[in-house]
């Protein structure tokens, strides 16, 4: 295969991609289903013509994996703002993750000794990346929920992914330990080191690019926060909390730099770093999580789904997401609250599967079945789809992006078609309420033009306006000509 033949494979992808987006917003369809879907598909014309998916691709998607959660995440903590009334979301999506993260993976890792007869601090390391909800997936496919919803689903699935990978190499790092003590210890002092490095370095990042000059300095700032989280990989830190604390601090400055610390920052600097940061991290988090899902999905052994064994364990793994859910969402929803369509959106993906490729060789498991994890990958997606398809076109959310159409009206009506009803109604408000700008202005003429005929308001006569004389001449000659 040709370079350029590479070349018109990767802008078709994300060419598709975009397609599937559009799709995605009129059905409700996730664009990651359909991505993966499209790697599958690569995957058998791959086959046709002889070439086969090597080591150098799963690699590749561990690269892209790492990359996409960074802007994912960073693209997540660049929108969410911290006020008084968003506070209630923000701790009940951190329970909520929380909950859910740990009931599941202790639940999950007596399944995997139970059949496996695995050790039970193995089985706990397996069941950690199959109980977290990927933000991959879940940030994309909730844009049309109404603003709540969308929120705490955000809030979950970010929460999710930085609490599920603190626990991931918590287990990694005591696989060996016996003392109660030093793992508490290990978890308090990894917690606290990460958070004081993490908001030493948000406010050092801010105050250092906001003084870089040029027109090329966004993608250095993403450099430099790739490194730092590859840095705080090796030093086992949770470095996807440096990457949501730096987003917060830049999107809410006013609530940590007060006081003095005011002068510090250069507001309109600061907006617009966000502003182009905003297209960046998106854009970019587009491209990755495009071709991540697309590699996943080359990768996949439709197979496996003929073991019945591996199938029924995974569909057992998948029951228990959906009744610990349904639980937390009736303890942190009141009754007045829909739990729908959040509790279909448990998926999980991206992060699951950068995890798994994190295992050390020296303690992974000979007995646990990898196919495991693609059939409750694609389960918990499907369920998703159904949920968001069935449940997730609400009518609040239509509220809050379209304009109300009236009952008369059509409800395909065109945007313009809308608009310009909206200011025919407002017209007729005016009406209503006293004379127009046009009766004003007509009034207005009436009055300068008294003016001018008494000499009063002018000094000089205007040259287009006959004279009384000539009027009077026309008047005269009007009966002659009839």
């Amino acid at each position: 295969m040709n370079a350029y033949n590479i070349i018109i494979a990767l802008s078709c992808v994300i060419i598709f991609s975009h397609i599937f987006n559009f799709i995605s917003k009129r059905t409700n369809v996730p664009s990651v289903i359909l991505l993966i879907i499209l790697g599958v598909g690569i995957n058998f014309g791959l086959q046709l013509y002889g070439f086969k998916i090597d080591s150098y691709v799963m690699g590749t998607l561990e690269v892209l994996g790492i990359v996409g959660l960074i802007m994912i995440v960073l693209e997540a903590a660049i929108d969410l703002e911290l006020t008084k009334e968003k506070w209630p979301i923000i701790w009940k999506s951190f329970l909520m993750a929380l909950i859910s993260l740990v009931g599941c993976a202790f639940i999950i890792s007596l399944i995997i000794n139970q059949f496996y007869r695995e050790d039970p601090v193995i089985s706990l390391l397996y069941a950690v990346p199959l109980s977290i909800v990927s933000s991959a997936i879940v940030i994309p496919s909730v844009g049309n929920l109404v603003n709540k919803k969308k929120e705490f689903m955000i809030y979950e699935s970010t929460f999710s992914d930085i609490l599920g990978i603190m626990f991931f190499y918590f287990v990694v790092e005591n696989v060996d330990t016996t003392n109660a003590n030093a793992v508490i210890y290990s978890v308090i002092g990894n917690i606290v080191i990460t958070i004081i490095v993490s908001i030493a370095l948000g406010y050092g990042l801010i105050l250092m690019f906001q003084r870089l000059k040029g027109d090329v300095k966004l993608f250095m700032l993403i450099a430099v926060l790739v490194l730092m989280y590859a840095i705080g990989k090796q030093l086992h830190l949770s470095s996807l909390v440096i990457i949501l604390i730096f987003g917060l601090i830049l999107n809410n400055n006013q609530l940590f730099f007060v006081g003095k610390m005011k002068e510090w920052i250069d507001q309109s600097t600061i907006n617009g770093i966000l502003k182009d940061l905003h297209l960046v991290t998106r854009e970019t988090a587009f491209v990755v999580r495009t071709f991540f899902f697309v590699v996943f999905g080359s990768t996949i052994d439709l197979q496996a789904l003929l073991n019945l064994q591996v199938l029924g364990i995974s569909l057992g793994i998948v029951a228990v997401f959906f009744a610990v859910r349904f639980i937390l969402l009736k303890i942190f929803y009141t009754k007045e609250d829909s739990i729908l369509p959040e509790f279909f959106i448990t998926p999980r993906g991206l992060i699951t599967i950068l995890l798994f490729f994190s295992i050390p060789a020296e303690i992974q498991s000979d007995l646990f079945q990898p196919d495991i994890i693609l059939i409750v990958i694609v389960v918990t997606s499907i369920m998703m789809t159904i949920g968001l398809v069935k449940f997730g076109d609400d009518k609040e959310a239509k509220k809050e992006v379209e304009p109300a159409i009236s009952a008369e009206g059509d409800s395909e009506i065109s945007y313009f078609l809308q608009r310009e009803g909206d200011d025919e109604d407002g017209s007729e408000e005016e009406e209503d309420h006293g004379p127009s700008i046009l009766d004003e202005l007509a009034e207005h003429e009436d009055s300068e033009r008294k003016k001018a005929e008494s000499g009063l308001g002018m000094n000089d006569e205007p040259e287009n306006e006959p004279k009384e004389e000539d009027s009077d001449e026309l008047e005269d000659d009007q009966p002659k000509k009839d």
